[in-house]
């Protein structure tokens, strides 16, 4: 383990409910009690946020740089894996000057729900699952509060940069009859794409949506920069350096490079940064990297720079583009004043495996499963804060985190009062953020096909299917890695505490424990909220 990354904090709190005082035939008033629990909690940390964020850095409201990585294992960071085959210094360093959390999750293990939760603070199976195809419409409600939207109405510019995955109202620029597959007639393309990022909250735009996804050309705003006017071949772009190109045919613009894409994306999230320097307002920039996802194509420049292979080489350039963005806010003197979070949507692809066996390098260390898993590998990802003067670097927590708390945590930031519905399972994580050993949750569900779940509380996970696979396993990797064969069990229950790396299913030693984490599971969906805010609602 590299020094950066020593443990400092690493405690946490037990409190009630624990799960054996828990009441059958439910957990309904155990769930109740541990809400109403952290709603005091909060307002005994807490009130009055605004103040409280104004009496620790005496400044003016801090900028946000969101940085959200796509399809990276928990693994990948040299800071978190001592045996990781892949430098990561510029996420290192921002470990180093922040707070690295050890337990943190996104809400599913795929794009789409992942981001859905991300910036509405509400997890995804509430509402839907699996992603938004190409040409799929948004996914957002009609006035839904978004984290963008709230930060633009405390007087924050926002901007998403790179992959959106969301959706657009695509049909309103169709001119053709609905098909399966679309050219580039069928769609007038001079035309502004409603309810895609300016509608939810951004006042700017640049990505091309989704790398592998048809339309293959850039979108600025709302409108395309160019028209795509042939389909996309993938013979005619230089060739693959790992696994499939995995892109979805359609229209493209002719001259489209697949490998300019990141360079440009860092690009303009560089100049986005520079020219907020001197406004009088805060900015809150979402970056959201096309990377390390399929296709895997890091630059020349980055070959061989891993000893993981071409995927290696795409962590090494994503780690780049890092460093590339924290150096503008260094140059343009925000710096100290902003605060910086680096996570990803997901685990690693099913790449993995074959990386494994060739390089020694398993991208979702310590844990077993990948993307779409329900095991850990597939939603146990990085998790950095850095927010100087505020969070003391250096500091390592093994406080329980998922990113539909970042809503909740800078509402608490900028002072804005949360309406009841919005964010409803958003848990405010600012008090670790200001060095406090207190956990601000103590469960968490997972989720990435419909009815198949896991829940997290405090210390046991119980996956509520038959298996926490739904990406195929390598029997080889079970072998190396001394993983026993599937059980064909129901359920699957592990005390994490003592076996991260889920090896052993404990269900049929602890029923109760099953029965009593299966009621939980039905009474927070039955609920439509877990966050601490709620508990009277």
């Amino acid at each position: 383990m590299s020094q950066q990354c020593h443990e400092i904090t690493n405690t946490r709190p037990q409190y009630p409910p624990r799960l054996e005082a828990a009441d059958n035939p439910s957990c309904r008033m155990a769930l109740h009690s541990f809400i109403v629990f952290s709603t005091w909690l909060s307002m005994l940390i807490l009130s009055p946020a605004k103040n409280v964020a104004a009496a620790d850095t005496d400044t003016s409201p801090p900028n946000i740089l969101l940085l959200y990585a796509d399809d990276l294992g928990f693994g990948d960071l040299s800071c978190q894996n001592p045996r990781s085959a892949i430098p990561t210094p510029h996420l290192d360093r921002l470990a180093a000057e922040g707070i690295r959390f050890t337990d943190g999750h996104s809400s599913s293990g795929i794009c789409t729900p992942s981001r859905y939760a991300l910036l509405t603070g509400r997890h995804h199976w509430r509402d839907f699952h699996g992603i938004v195809n190409a040409f799929g419409e948004s996914v957002f409600k009609p006035g839904q509060l978004t984290m963008p939207a709230m930060l633009r109405h405390e007087g924050y510019r926002t901007a998403c940069i790179g992959k959106w995955h969301l959706g657009w109202d695509w049909q309103a620029i169709r001119l053709s009859e609905p098909k399966k597959r679309y050219g580039p007639a069928d769609f007038d393309w001079s035309r502004p794409i409603p309810d895609g990022p300016l509608a939810h909250g951004f006042d700017h735009y640049f990505g091309d949506s989704v790398i592998n996804f048809p339309p293959y050309a850039w979108i600025e705003d709302d409108k395309l920069v160019a028209p795509p006017d042939t389909i996309m071949d993938t013979g005619l772009w230089k060739p693959i350096k790992e696994g499939n190109w995995e892109c979805r045919p359609g229209p493209m613009v002719s001259d489209w490079d697949p490998y300019q894409v990141l360079p440009t994306l860092a690009r303009k999230g560089v100049e986005y940064i520079e020219s907020q320097a001197e406004a009088d307002e805060p900015f809150f920039l979402y970056f959201a990297f096309p990377c390390p996802h399929a296709p895997i194509i890091p630059n020349d420049g980055f070959d061989g720079k891993s000893q993981a292979g071409p995927y290696g080489d795409f962590v090494v350039q994503t780690d780049h583009v890092v460093g590339q963005l924290l150096a503008a806010l260094e140059r343009s003197g925000v710096a100290d004043n902003t605060i910086v979070v680096f996570t990803a949507d997901n685990g690693p692809e099913r790449y993995a495996y074959r990386r494994d066996e060739r390089f020694n390098h398993w991208s979702a260390a310590p844990f077993r499963g990948l993307k779409r898993d329900i095991y850990e590998g597939g939603h146990h990802v990085p998790f950095l804060v850095r927010w100087p003067d505020v969070i003391e670097p250096g500091r390592v927590s093994d406080a329980l985190v998922s990113q539909v708390d970042l809503m909740a945590t800078f509402a608490s930031v900028v002072g804005h009062p949360l309406p009841q519905d919005a964010a409803h399972d958003s848990h405010d994580m600012s008090p670790i953020l200001r060095g406090r050993s207190v956990s601000v949750r103590n469960h968490h569900i997972h989720n990435t096909r419909s009815e198949s779940y896991a829940i997290r509380f405090e210390d046991w996970l119980l996956v509520d299917d038959k298996s926490g696979y739904v990406s195929r396993v390598e029997k080889s990797w079970l072998r190396r890695h001394d993983y026993p064969e599937d059980d064909d069990a129901a359920f699957e229950l592990y005390d994490l505490a003592n076996d991260p790396g889920q090896r052993h299913n404990v269900a049929s030693m602890h029923p109760d424990v099953v029965k009593r984490l299966k009621a939980m599971i039905q009474a927070i969906r039955d609920q439509g909220h877990s966050a601490p805010r709620l508990a009277d609602d």
